[in-house]
């Protein structure tokens, strides 16, 4: 296809192999490049929520996912020095059937795995490991970007480019008016534990479990097919630098874990070792593109701490609905992102404050903690699940 038609794309993570296979599904060639010299995925598991799947399996991605992946029954919250039920959101066939579509949990190793397959099997789609994005230069016919090779420089055209290179993006920092990342001030500790060494009956491997403490939340979750456990546990903590694993004395986390709830803390112990990162942010109210031809994506254009489970749906909303604004106007490359950018906007904004309620919910104390659990006792199942509507309903392509 001629440069006119060609989609540059800079990262192979979730975001940019969803962005790859939804330009190709609307007629562009597309060219990917990743720094790394083989596309793998950091981190161990994550949620993919109906408005992220029904993403995926229109781009034909689904049914490979599912092999791998596990459908929860339901999202339990518990809470207290015994960690007792004081919620359930309902979701296996009850979430496909009111949002049309499953709610799956899954290591991202997998996901990435059927994203980078799905893409090349594509014609249109060009994969370039050990190839970093350097510059790029905006004109009337589109924007030539700088590949740098170990040292040596390629030049290759096309009609925009795209930054899916995460929360440290070099792209952003190009952008004018792109918001850089800063740390939340918070850490996030990943453990990952065998099902067959299960000894603790406040996980399962039927459902998403949340464990609410002012001092610490874990949430535990299925992975691998059901072989495995994901606990994330999320605590005040240092910056520990812009690494996604880092070898971290567990002392803090074990200490909090031991305040909130003895049960919670013995389910540390076994689950240990644990590595931390630092949570760090991008304000979605930075720019998000040039109407010259760039677009941010992702963690890139918004990136969010984890309390509403959105960060990687988010990037897979916005690549396919970045490539559905530009399939639609591809005359008009600086009207399709505008009009991208300020549609999107609201909508991620919207994610991110409700992320933060999570967190102060989840964070509560004293009176303020026996309120949450008593309205979320009286709520109910279906009555929380309908407060989700607006989130796991939505059809970003739509």
């Amino acid at each position: 296809m001629s440069r006119s038609r060609q989609i540059i794309i800079a990262g192979g993570g979730i975001a940019g192999l969803t962005a790859a296979l939804a330009f190709a599904r609307k007629g562009f060639a597309v060219r990917l490049f990743e720094r790394a010299a083989e596309i793998s995925e950091v981190g161990a598991g994550l949620q993919l929520s109906p408005n992220a799947t029904r993403l995926l399996s229109r781009l034909g991605v689904l049914d490979a996912l599912r092999m791998a992946a596990v459908r929860p029954q339901s999202v339990i919250m518990r809470s207290g020095p015994a960690m007792k039920p004081v919620a359930r959101v309902p979701l296996g066939d009850f979430a496909e059937k009111r949002w049309r579509a499953p709610y799956l949990v899954t290591h991202r190793a997998d996901l990435q795995s059927a994203l980078l397959i799905a893409a090349q099997r594509e014609a249109d789609i060009t994969i370039t490991t050990g190839a970093k994005v350097a510059d790029f230069a905006s004109h009337a016919g589109g924007v030539t970007v700088s590949i740098d090779r170990d040292g040596r420089i390629d030049e290759v055209s096309g009609l925009l480019l795209v930054g899916a290179d995460g929360v440290w993006s070099r792209m952003a920092s190009r952008v004018k008016g792109a918001s850089a990342s800063a740390f939340s001030g918070k850490l996030a500790w990943r453990a990952t534990i065998s099902a067959s060494d299960i000894g603790n009956d406040l996980l399962d491997m039927h459902n998403v479990t949340a464990f609410m403490h002012p001092l610490v939340h874990v949430v535990a979750y299925p992975i691998r097919a059901g072989m495995s456990i994901n606990m994330v546990a999320v605590t005040e903590g240092p910056d520990v630098g812009q690494r996604w694993a880092v070898a971290q004395d567990n002392a803090p986390l074990l200490a909090a874990m031991a305040k909130a709830s003895p049960r919670l803390q013995q389910i540390a112990q076994d689950a240990a070792p644990w590595v931390a990162w630092a949570l760090h942010g991008v304000n979605p109210a930075g720019r998000w593109t040039d109407p010259a031809g760039v677009a941010l994506i992702g963690d890139a254009a918004h990136a969010m701490t984890p309390f509403a489970a959105q960060g990687a749906v988010m990037g897979i909303e916005d690549a396919v609905s970045l490539a559905a604004s530009v399939g639609a106007s591809p005359d008009n490359i600086a009207q399709a992102l505008t009009g991208w950018e300020q549609r999107r906007k609201p909508r991620v904004t919207r994610v991110i404050r409700r992320g933060a309620f999570n967190h102060f919910t989840w964070h509560a104390a004293g009176p303020v903690a026996l309120a949450r659990n008593v309205i979320l006792g009286l709520s109910g199942g279906e009555r929380l699940a309908a407060s989700l509507d607006w989130l796991y309903g939505y059809d970003a392509e739509a």
